[in-house]
């Protein structure tokens, strides 16, 4: 990926082509201004103003790409997002990737789809709040590239590093008789997006609904967290992105194990009880269902608990509860009601 690039990215009039330079100088600026914040900066040789970066390398580089679109992942008008909480969750969906696999953060890149009528300030709003949530994460905004797009899009690609391979973790290793287990709580985005729906529908007033609005507009990418399962033994590990019923599956299916989750034990965020009594919804089901906690699922033996609730305990204080156990069942994964009956339930899928 090229650094913020200057050239035009389609046939325009000369309005356009002034005002696309005007941003990505502004852009240029701000990063600028943030780019030395990173503990690893010295790394970055060359970043946002030449043809490409360069960075100098690790021996392992973790590289993933993450996209989100407006109208599909979220919606820029009153009330459900704004600029700045949009470029903070895209790069903290694409940070939480690197989370997953237990990689120390480095670099990020940073492409946006830009509307016709977007104002500049809305647009560097967004760029300033992604590079201050890059800054409390150890990285470094590198580059990118501004194009004209019918709808705002920001695409982040985040490179993370790692000295050696058992250093990493995947989806595939979790065993028979590991434990399940998640980092801090479960539920505020999707408690959060009922909220909107609701309001849109005419509700005016639904307890619990700032508490869930405010976690969810400035998700935590648990990079600390992810190195340290890794290193106190986590065997397999993956972020809830679509919802823990969904990503919970792809652990199964990629260890050749089944994954039997209690849905009793879900650990619940601040207001989601309220906001589930209000609309008449499952609390344990729709933190299950529900995506975008962007926390941390992962499968240990049973014998490295106590290592890795110290581990965790080390890396910042977050909490983890302990959800379920791996089986030897059909690949996949279990989940389990209160009452003892097992329910189906799906995450965030796309379709076209």
């Amino acid at each position: 990926m090229t650094s913020i690039a200057r050239e035009s990215s389609t046939a325009t009039a000369e309005r356009a082509l002034i005002a696309e330079r005007s941003l990505i100088e502004s852009i240029e600026a701000e990063l600028a201004g943030s780019a030395g914040t990173a503990p690893n900066a010295a790394r970055l040789i060359r970043g946002a103003g030449d043809d490409a970066a360069i960075v100098r390398a690790r021996p392992l580089c973790v590289v993933s790409v993450d996209t989100i679109v407006d109208g599909v992942h979220f919606h820029l008008r009153e009330g459900w997002a704004t600029p700045a909480e949009v470029g903070r969750r895209a790069l903290a969906a694409a940070l939480s990737d690197l989370a997953a696999m237990g990689a120390a953060p480095g670099e990020a890149y940073i492409a946006l789809g830009i509307p016709r009528g977007l104002p500049e300030e809305h647009a560097l709003a967004l760029v300033r709040s992604a590079a201050a949530l890059a800054a409390s994460c150890d990285t470094t905004i590198a580059g990118g590239d501004v194009v004209l797009a019918p709808a705002l899009s920001v695409s982040v690609t985040v490179v993370g590093w790692a000295e050696h391979e058992d250093e990493l973790v995947a989806r595939d290793g979790a065993k028979p008789g590991d434990l399940v287990g998640v980092t801090g709580k479960l539920g505020a985005a999707g408690a959060a997006l009922a909220v909107l729906n609701a309001r849109e529908g005419g509700a005016r007033s639904i307890p619990g609904s700032d508490t869930v609005l405010e976690r969810a507009r400035a998700p935590i990418p648990r990079l600390r967290e992810g190195q340290a399962l890794a290193g106190a033994g986590a065997r397999a590990m993956i972020d809830l992105s679509d919802g823990l019923a969904s990503d919970a599956a792809h652990l199964g299916h990629a260890s050749r194990a089944q994954l039997r989750i209690e849905l009793a034990r879900l650990p619940l965020a601040d207001g989601v009880l309220d906001v589930c009594a209000a609309i008449s919804a499952d609390p344990q089901e729709l933190a299950a269902s529900s995506g975008e906690d962007y926390e941390l699922c992962f499968c240990v033996p049973a014998a490295e608990r106590e290592s890795v609730e110290s581990a965790l305990a080390r890396a910042g204080g977050t909490r983890v509860t302990w959800i379920g156990e791996v089986l030897a069942g059909a690949p996949g994964v279990s989940l389990v009601a209160r009452d003892g009956r097992e329910v189906r339930l799906d995450g965030f899928e796309h379709t076209w």
